[in-house]
């Protein structure tokens, strides 16, 4: 996934002065055309690949911090030690290589064989459940069930998907999957020899109807029952949906799984137009990859500024100046109130023709199940610090969980692909008795064309925003604040000052429990 980087910097394989690697740092090169990391830690020296397993992403630009090194573009976490993936959305370790001392210089030559990558460190295997059963065929649940086998977790897995897909790379979809500058083959987190091999029992297309807790087992409604000592919840979310006339004919789509985009790439194909429901994230991402395949494009909402909720106005009208100099339309301060197939009909009597109609106007968690079977459900699921429902042995993750913040002090549920996976990561170790505390800060990034914005934190409102930079010039770091407090913080074209803003606030959040 991603194209890999040229490298860069010193070539290893000619040889480093000790005396430019003290102890505790880390220096970026190469070994001929293969990007190179080079560390000392504890008198030891230490090289692996500078790439990203999760998309390609230069290491050498991102942040060390400790013995840990950050993914600039999406915040993955690799062991400098060991290459170990320790933090999604990087499931892959890195590449070793071989560091040899020759006189008072390092050099490296030679790529290690593949390591198995090592264990957390776990409580006794006596403390592992025996059977463990993962509901959702998402971030969460695919996260959960690659963290406890790679933790030493032998017994039996299982995961229960209502999708007809495997886990995918959601965020993908609406970027360039949808856009066409993708293959699918990018889509899937693993392929089917990845399941089989470390015995994880996917079963798609079915859906649960009921959980017993106290008989210990789910039911699902083409009557087969699944038990279990330990149960994860990651059932996700479902687009939200217009009740108003004509939304329901075929040529109107959501997107969340696979199958949507197919049918959006489907109907695009034989399109001249479209319109989005909606201008935020999702929304405007779709439009961005609809006007990539030639399609006039309109956007309508009902907020006078897109994405002003989250991001504030001057923020959101620069969004909107991108995609308008893209050549998208926008009819804002309006709602879309019914569709005959060909025209959408605007609240204030105006209308927009389109062969397409993609809705986007945010998701529902799926909690009909946790609340049939008697868990404490208040918009999401409520957990606690270890993601641990209302019922011994029951675990939810992902945009179910609505869990408290500790450097809030006050109870989120986030909808982002990467902490749905930590969440996952952090639920497996707890199944095991790991008693790890989750206090990830929330991360994402969206896409609009040439320029990524990333968000860290989580700020519902704030009083002030601190700008650095320029937003004209697509270079500033923008910090939302609450009584002179950071909250979150959003960037674009600086990502090692939002990898630090997601360490400082990571650093917060571990010593508020």
């Amino acid at each position: 996934m991603g194209a890999q980087q040229q490298a860069g910097g010193p070539d290893f394989a000619l040889g480093v002065a000790l005396a430019e690697l003290p102890e505790g740092t880390t220096l970026a090169g190469r070994v001929g055309d293969e990007p190179v990391l080079m560390s000392r830690r504890g008198g030891q020296f230490y090289a692996l690949s500078g790439a990203c397993t999760h998309y390609g992403a230069p290491l050498g630009e991102g942040l060390v911090a400790g013995d840990h090194v950050r993914c600039p573009w999406h915040h993955a976490c690799f062991d400098l030690r060991t290459g170990e993936a320790i933090a999604a959305p990087a499931f892959q370790q890195l590449a070793r290589w071989r560091v040899d001392i020759e006189g008072e210089r390092a050099f490296v030559r030679e790529r290690l064989p593949r390591a198995p990558a090592p264990a957390p460190a776990m409580p006794s295997k006596s403390r592992h459940p025996d059977r463990i059963l993962i509901l959702g065929g998402g971030a969460a649940g695919f996260a959960a069930a690659d963290m406890l086998r790679r933790s030493g977790f032998s017994g039996a897995l299982t995961m229960l998907s209502a999708d007809a897909s495997p886990p995918c790379d959601r965020p993908n979809l609406s970027k360039d999957y949808l856009a066409g500058t993708a293959p699918e083959d990018w889509i899937p987190l693993k392929d089917d020899a990845y399941y089989q091999d470390r015995a994880i029992d996917l079963r798609l297309e079915t859906e649960v109807e009921t959980i017993d807790l106290g008989a210990r087992h789910v039911a699902t409604r083409a009557g087969e029952t699944f038990p279990f000592d330990a149960l994860l919840l990651a059932t996700g979310a479902s687009p939200i949906r217009l009740p108003s006339p004509g939304f329901d004919l075929p040529n109107v789509h959501v997107l969340r799984s696979v199958a949507d985009a197919r049918a959006i790439i489907a109907r695009a194909q034989q399109s001249r137009s479209a319109a989005i429901v909606g201008a935020g994230f999702i929304g405007l991402e779709v439009a961005a990859s609809l006007r990539a395949r030639g399609l006039d494009v309109h956007v309508i909402a009902p907020d006078h500024v897109p994405l002003q909720r989250v991001l504030g106005p001057e923020i959101g009208r620069f969004v909107q100046s991108l995609h308008e100099s893209q050549g998208v339309r926008f009819h804002l301060g309006r709602t879309a109130d019914s569709f005959d197939g060909r025209t959408l009909g605007l609240s204030d009597g105006g209308a927009v023709d389109a062969d397409l109609i993609v809705v986007g106007i945010g998701v529902a968690p799926n909690v009909q199940l946790a609340a049939a079977a008697g868990l404490s459900v208040n918009n999401g699921v409520l957990v606690d610090g270890f993601l641990r429902t209302s019922a011994p042995g029951v675990f939810a993750a992902g945009d179910i969980a609505r869990y408290r913040d500790p450097r809030l002090d006050e109870h989120i549920r986030i909808e982002h692909w990467v902490a749905a996976e930590r969440q996952g990561q952090t639920a497996a170790l707890n199944m095991l008795g790991a008693d790890a505390v989750f206090a990830d800060t929330p991360f994402f990034w969206s896409k609009h064309y040439e320029h990524s914005l990333h968000y860290v934190g989580q700020a519902s409102s704030w009083d002030h925003v601190a700008i650095e930079g320029s937003i004209g010039a697509a270079d500033f770091t923008a910090r939302f604040l609450r009584n002179n407090r950071l909250l979150a913080a959003v960037s674009l074209g600086r990502p090692r000052e939002t990898l630090a803003l997601h360490e400082q606030m990571n650093t917060e959040a571990a010593t508020a429990f």
